[in-house]
């Protein structure tokens, strides 16, 4: 019998960001469409029973009380579906009422078995999986909304016409091109618009820089912009071209999450196609010099 708390690689203590933040971890890397290991759909399946119990706190004082047993139809001595209970269906669960009498803390709690594993995670990450779009499509009526680069870092409000009605709708920050994100009766499309300059890996950003021979001998600060905006970078002595440098925390924030990916800085050399000949003889001095 699976330990929750193991699966999801956490502690008994674990706070409620801790316990999220490892199901994102752990659900990203075993999902079955990318995952192609034998048996990552049952491990995909079991990390998700793992933080549909542990991330309701109901149900975690009931699996630490009892353990799995707890939320096996007929656990605990066959309690569910004894004199005076009964089974309904609500969403996805199926919730067990009247456990233990009156005034129970549990009543009207789940004990009919698990929501399906892929429904748990597209409502998590608020989008449908980016590598598990063939997977149980519906006949849902989809719309497409076009993000700047900036509103798709930052998040923003949207008007959409839905059925023909105007929406104002809610976009998190951090989307990305292709994603869907869902609401009870459709799907949005989010497209991104590019930008001039920065390139977009995930929720890495990637940046060229230009940076002059002198610099890159002589090192020195620059500013460079980020999407938090502009700081200085220090360029260090005898930097090559292709030298990238991270920025952590200055990329594209997860949605759903305060994590943040990061920003790379690629210098390239400046190398000028034409120079005076003042610049020609310091240039050739520093040649000797340097040999």
């Amino acid at each position: 019998m699976a330990d929750y708390y193991e699966v999801l690689g956490v502690s008994k203590n674990a706070s409620d960001h801790e316990i999220k933040a490892a199901y994102r971890k752990q659900a990203l890397k075993w999902h079955p469409d990318r995952n192609k290991s034998s048996d990552s759909a049952e491990k995909f399946k079991e990390i998700n029973q793992a933080f549909e119990v542990l991330s309701n706190p109901q149900k975690k004082q009931m699996y630490d009380q009892y353990g799995e047993a707890a939320f096996q139809r007929g656990g605990m001595g066959g309690a569910p579906g004894g004199a005076g209970g009964q089974y309904y269906q609500e969403g996805p669960f199926k919730v067990y009422t009247n456990f233990g009498g009156e005034g129970n803390p549990f009543e009207n709690f789940d004990f009919g078995g698990f929501s399906d594993p892929f429904e748990i995670f597209e409502q998590f990450f608020g989008f449908q999986s980016p590598f598990s779009r063939g997977r149980r499509q519906r006949q849902r009526e989809v719309y497409e909304a076009t993000l700047t680069f900036e509103e798709a870092v930052n998040g923003v409000k949207k008007d959409v016409v839905v059925k023909g009605d105007k929406k104002t709708i809610k976009i998190p920050a951090g989307v990305d091109e292709g994603m869907r994100i869902r609401f009870s009766d459709f799907d949005l499309l989010i497209h991104i618009k590019p930008h001039p300059y920065f390139r977009r890996e995930g929720q890495d950003i990637y940046f060229e820089k230009e940076i002059s021979y002198p610099l890159a001998v002589l090192g020195g600060t620059i500013e460079v912009p980020t999407v938090n905006g502009t700081i200085k970078l220090k360029v260090r002595s005898g930097t090559k071209s292709g030298t990238t440098v991270r920025l952590r925390g200055q990329g594209v924030p997860h949605p759903q999450s305060y994590n943040k990916g990061d920003q790379y800085v690629v210098f390239k050399i400046n190398t000028p196609s034409r120079v005076s000949s003042k610049a020609k003889r310091l240039l050739e001095e520093l040649e000797s010099e340097l040999s």
